[in-house]
């Protein structure tokens, strides 16, 4: 389902996209984590490229497993002639019967109290699922395989290593709360790092920080739609932390952009973080910034958590430097803050709710 502020959405990203978009005309793209949140933006992003711009349609082929996944979200182009939907697990082996020119790899459950709750199949999907994508990559000799990874992979930086380039070789648990998530991204990167060099096969690595946006749900148990869940059923904001951690929140639309020119670019073998480097803010700072967006009258409470394991391995600050990939794309940075996300946010869900 479109509404009004993802159709903004993806317009705004397709139109920065429209000379890039060319080398999609008349190919095939595999999207795996079709029906998510960026899933569903990367497949609306072509669709509008196919409806827009390009002489040619890129058939879009999603799959995606639907346990965490929402059908709804792509329910829009279900019936377009160049979209097919796969309800399928990528973490066992599939054929596709296409010929496939790109493949995006970002079936994931990125949400830490789901991920908790699902370790086998977070690991399977960032293990096993990309083997099994790097396979199909192999055999069709791809134009470009984008693995979505994530800020995770660097644990908790140490304060010098902040904001956190790609160097940085992380300060990760392998045995903690979080490392079914943490450690199986970074072993997924490992595989695509050995096709590239051992099979050539054109892989390129984007590591996200904290996107957020419209189509992550107000369930998903992140702190940011967490704090929106609070304000929408009138309920003061609850912090389980001392809000002291800080973060740097990256609007949807800077984040698919910078995916799409890592994906459309000839960065083989490169890593990039994509994440808002003009803006880190503090837990708390967050929460109140929240209760201003819904314009209701509602305070910040601390409680502790009955989860025992809620705040272990937690990363204290999380800022990306995103030096390369703006050295690499001179066109691309940060466009939305955070004051205008979480209004645009809070805008879709009335749409939806209302």
């Amino acid at each position: 389902m479109q509404t009004k502020i993802v159709k903004e959405d993806i317009e705004n990203i397709a139109k920065f996209l429209k000379e890039d978009c060319k080398k999609l005309n008349g190919k095939t793209v595999l999207i795996t984590g079709a029906a998510g949140f960026m899933g569903s933006y990367f497949c609306d992003v072509i669709a509008y490229f196919n409806e827009n711009f390009l002489e040619k349609n890129c058939k879009i082929i999603a799959v995606d497993n639907l346990i965490s996944g929402n059908k709804s979200k792509i329910s829009n182009l279900l019936k377009k002639p160049f979209f097919k939907f796969i309800e399928a697990n990528v973490s066992k082996p599939f054929e596709i019967e296409e010929k496939l020119d790109f493949i995006i790899h970002a079936a994931s459950i990125a949400s830490p109290i789901i991920f908790r709750q699902n370790p086998l199949e977070t690991m399977d999907s960032n293990t096993l699922g990309t083997k099994n994508l790097l396979e199909l990559a192999k055999k069709n000799k791809v134009e470009a395989f984008l693995f979505t990874s994530t800020s995770e992979v660097y644990g908790d930086p140490s304060p010098e290593n902040i904001p956190t380039k790609e160097t940085y070789r992380g300060n990760v648990s392998c045995t903690g709360p979080r490392a079914c998530y943490d450690e199986s991204k970074r072993f997924g990167e490992t595989l695509c790092m050995v096709y590239f060099t051992k099979f050539n096969v054109p892989i390129r690595i984007s590591r996200s920080f904290n996107v957020y946006g419209p189509r992550l749900g107000l369930h998903d148990k992140r702190v940011l739609p967490d704090f929106m869940l609070n304000a929408w059923n009138n309920q003061n904001i609850v912090l389980l932390s001392d809000g002291s951690p800080t973060r740097g929140f990256c609007y949807i639309t800077d984040s698919i952009r910078g995916h799409f020119k890592v994906l459309l670019s000839d960065a083989n073998g490169e890593v990039f973080n994509i994440g808002n480097d003009l803006e880190e803010i503090s837990i708390l700072e967050l929460a109140k910034c929240i209760v201003k967006t819904s314009g209701k009258n509602l305070e910040v409470e601390f409680k502790k958590s009955k989860d025992k394991y809620y705040l272990i391995d937690n990363p204290n600050r999380r800022c990306p430097n995103v030096t390369k990939l703006k050295e690499f794309f001179s066109d691309w940075k940060p466009e939305v803050m955070l004051k205008e996300g979480l209004e645009r946010t809070w805008q879709y869900h009335l749409e939806v709710e209302v």
